[in-house]
């Protein structure tokens, strides 16, 4: 081949690849007719058509540098974008559905559908530390249980806390695994969703057989001593009342409360019913006051009680011109009226502890969901008077259980790793 026209090639590759690297745009070929015995290379170089070869090679290899140049770029670009990819890439799989506009919200009355968004599925990181922290507490009912129980002759005892820590200790492996495989970016929403739900399942069986080994010790104290404690913000931890309510003119729901959850404490309890799944509901979110909902009707308490402290409430409620009253530890800091009047609270509904429901018994969202503890939960269908409630929050006198729900037990189930333990509310006011 001629000098000329390697020299001609080699021009025409420089010019391609210069190009084809600046900002990967697109390329533009022009063709114009030459004579045959037209130098091209010489006519194109700097210097016109008789530079010599100093001129000549000085420019080739100002080339050949361009070229070592541009290439490098590209590379450099390129690896960039790769990085970056990988990067969205994960924070897509791991980041939250945006809120709706204005941020979080409550539910607007008359809609049964939350409008805050879907935000009960935490990120990847806070789930698994959520996880960490369950498996921690149950480790701490085994060790409370090797300091407590007692061993039977046959080793019974021994051989359930053997299985239970074993179980434990697979759990965690779970966990360990659903790091690595998050971290790799194998597991996938589906198969992120099974897995999610084989950990929670366990939890709950964990939590059942400890709650059974337990119950030994249980059997010496009243029924009513106790307590549930919500730990995490989540949507999987609750405790269902297992009896409805009847239909209700009138009512009075008082509890026993700790909390330093922030900002909102939650969801201490709500009642859904068919078709009205705000028939009866206690919640605070994000930095809105307390609000009791009777079918969608909204009154706002002057509860604070997110201190860390317990705190006993109270809130009484008549049909006849919605009229409501609202103490806290045992004196009334606020009253109304036109709350839903002349609503007849309604039967056949599940009373939930700990979360607030979208659909009956469920549609938990973990942004709702209570933090802290409860004891103490009895309704009335009744209006308790001051007294009666001042003699509850002071434990000035033996005072009865709800009529319509007494806090038993035997009354509720708890699911997701809520857990049960010993609690005397006349001992937190010595």
């Amino acid at each position: 081949m001629p000098a000329g026209a390697a020299c001609c090639l080699f021009f025409a590759s420089v010019l391609w690849l210069g190009a084809g690297a600046q900002g990967f745009g697109q390329t533009r070929f022009i063709c114009t007719s030459v004579p045959v015995d037209v130098d091209m290379c010489a006519s194109s170089l700097p210097g016109g058509g008789g530079g010599g070869a100093e001129e000549l090679q000085s420019a080739v290899l100002q080339l050949r540098e361009t070229v070592l140049q541009q290439k490098e770029t590209i590379m450099n670009h390129r690896e960039t974008i790769r990085e970056l990819t990988s990067k969205l890439g994960r924070c897509e799989s791991q980041s939250l559905p945006e809120p709706g506009p204005g941020g979080a919200s409550r539910k607007q009355p008359g809609s049964s559908k939350n409008t805050m968004g879907d935000l009960s599925r935490a990120p990847a990181a806070e789930t698994l530390s959520q996880l960490g922290q369950t498996l921690q507490s149950l480790k701490t009912r085994l060790e409370n249980l090797e300091q407590f129980s007692r061993i039977n002759s046959s080793g019974q005892t021994n051989h359930l806390k053997d299985i239970l820590q074993t179980k434990i200790e697979d759990l965690e492996k779970q966990v360990l695994s659903r790091v690595n495989s998050l971290e790799e970016g194998k597991l996938n929403p589906k198969n992120e969703s099974e897995e999610r739900s084989k950990i929670e399942s366990t939890l709950t069986s964990l939590h059942q057989r400890i709650s059974d080994l337990e119950k030994g010790q249980k059997d010496s104290r009243p029924t009513d001593k106790f307590q549930l404690t919500f730990p995490l913000r989540t949507n999987y931890l609750y405790a269902k009342v297992k009896k409805s309510l009847p239909e209700m003119y009138a009512f009075s729901v008082c509890m026993w409360i700790k909390s330093n959850a922030s900002p909102g404490v939650g969801t201490p309890f709500s009642y859904a019913v068919p078709g009205q799944p705000n028939e009866l509901v206690l919640i605070e979110w994000g930095n809105n006051p307390m609000e009791i909902l009777i079918n969608d009707k909204v009154a706002k308490l002057p509860f604070v009680i997110n201190d860390g402290k317990w705190h006993h409430i109270c809130i009484t409620w008549t049909t006849r011109d919605g009229v409501w009253e609202a103490y806290q530890d045992g004196t009334q800091g606020g009253h109304g009226e036109n709350l839903a009047p002349y609503h007849p609270i309604k039967p056949q509904g599940v009373l939930v502890l700990g979360q607030e429901q979208d659909t009956l018994g469920g549609g938990f969202d973990a942004t709702q969901a209570f933090v802290g503890e409860l004891a103490h939960f009895n309704i009335w269908d009744r209006k308790l008077s001051p007294g009666e409630i001042y003699n509850l929050a002071t434990c000035s006198t033996k005072a009865p259980a709800g009529n319509v729900i007494a806090w038993a037990e035997a009354n509720i189930d708890i699911y997701g790793g809520a857990t049960k333990w010993t609690f005397e509310a006349c001992r937190q006011l010595n």
